[in-house]
């Protein structure tokens, strides 16, 4: 039986994948075999030597650590895509919130009660310094097409009517295909930035994209652009940010991500982290979350891996063993060799690799026994073995 623990509040729905014959779940298990999470850190915890993979329900993996997991061989899932349609909504909400000024509106509005005065005729006389565009007509530019962006480009194609460009160097085969024929690509970020009247950002939160959202990027929009990021708060450098909506050069900025330094911006529309609070949402990434975790543990199928490559060989027939390794030379040969000396024969196999570590599974015509595992660990440059009979 596998033991799972719950860092977080999970939906029950997990029990369709994870059933309480083959699984055990529990919020203080000590020594699980795998982990599901949502938003708690994990950076502090002490993780045992049980833990053979983590499952975040969501798509962001800021709270795992990540580079600690892979230097001892423990998968860690995501789940890209399951949060897709919640999140594109807000940003739809938020590109009207940011544009015609509406939360500046309500908090005006509940200034005029108790005061005395004719409600209505305040209404009437003071609405006017509300006064925000449509964006029918608009164009909009859309940073990054995949699961979010993809969604976000066509509602605002096809349904505000809007002109859609869009860029993204890595877009995967099936973004294209779901994006609408109305929807524009740009070659680079700066022919983006300069036909744009708003831009909404959906990449991920690297290197090379923190702070990207700066005066320099900012200096190529045109004047009064809105922006709206619902990816990382981090992908903005706050003081061009304060600088830039201080000056007018940006109309507005709409985030999902407080911070001191948000939170005190001009024309800022700060949303306390909702894209993904929806309780369909939540279902999707905890069923998604328990399936990646159980194909895991029962056969060794990597997929939405952060730290793994993909591998699927589908259902085990016979014995397997999946050794996780790092990247090196000669590697493979020296797992064969100890295989073959013990007069067991390899019917299939498959290696991959992502970056400096490597996952090779390989099907035997007999299961190996403690002896040949142990063996197999001690090769220089393997990290965790593990047998599916």
């Amino acid at each position: 039986m596998f033991k799972i623990q719950t860092l977080n509040a999970i939906s029950d729905i997990i029990h369709e994948q994870l059933d309480a014959d083959n699984y055990l779940i529990a919020k203080e298990e000590p020594v699980p075999d795998g982990i599901l999470v949502r938003s708690a850190s994990m950076h502090d915890m002490e993780l045992p030597d049980s833990l053979l993979a983590i499952a975040r329900a969501g798509a962001g993996t800021n709270n795992i650590p990540i580079p600690e997991c892979t230097k001892r061989g423990i998968a860690v899932f995501n789940t890209p895509g399951a949060n897709a349609n919640a999140v594109a909504e807000l940003v739809v909400c938020g590109l009207m919130l940011g544009s015609r000024n509406v939360v500046g509106g309500i908090d005006w509005a509940r200034t005029l009660q108790g005061n005395g005065a004719d409600i209505p005729k305040q209404v009437e006389k003071g609405k006017g310094q509300f006064v925000g565009p449509e964006v029918r007509g608009k164009t909009l530019g859309v940073v990054g097409l995949g699961a979010i962006g993809a969604i976000v480009a066509n509602t605002a194609a096809q349904g505000l009517g809007m002109d859609v460009v869009g860029y993204d160097p890595y877009i995967s085969v099936e973004s294209a295909w779901s994006l609408s024929r109305a929807v524009h690509r740009c070659n680079t970020l700066d022919e983006l930035y300069a036909k744009a009247d708003y831009i909404t950002f959906h990449i991920p939160l690297i290197d090379s994209t923190r702070g990207s959202i700066n005066a320099d990027a900012i200096a190529k929009m045109k004047d009064g652009v809105h922006l709206l990021n619902f990816s990382r708060a981090e992908l903005a450098n706050f003081a061009d940010m304060t600088a830039a909506l201080e000056s007018g050069k940006v109309a507005s900025y709409v985030t999902d991500f407080p911070t001191e330094e948000v939170l005190a911006m001009k024309n800022a529309v700060v949303i306390p982290h909702l894209g993904a609070s929806t309780p369909e949402s939540e279902e999707n990434c905890a069923f998604m979350a328990a399936k990646e975790i159980k194909d895991y543990l029962e056969y060794g199928k990597i997929k939405n891996s952060v730290n793994l490559p993909d591998i699927d060989l589908g259902a085990c027939e016979g014995s397997r063993v999946m050794i996780i390794h790092d990247n090196l030379p000669g590697i493979i040969s020296a797992f064969s060799a100890a295989i073959g000396a013990k007069k067991i024969n390899i019917n299939n196999m498959v290696n991959k690799s992502r970056k400096d570590v490597a996952v090779s599974v390989l099907e035997l015509d007999k299961a190996p026994d403690a002896a040949l595992t142990t063996q197999l660990m001690a090769i220089p440059g393997a990290i965790r073995v593990r047998v599916f009979n």
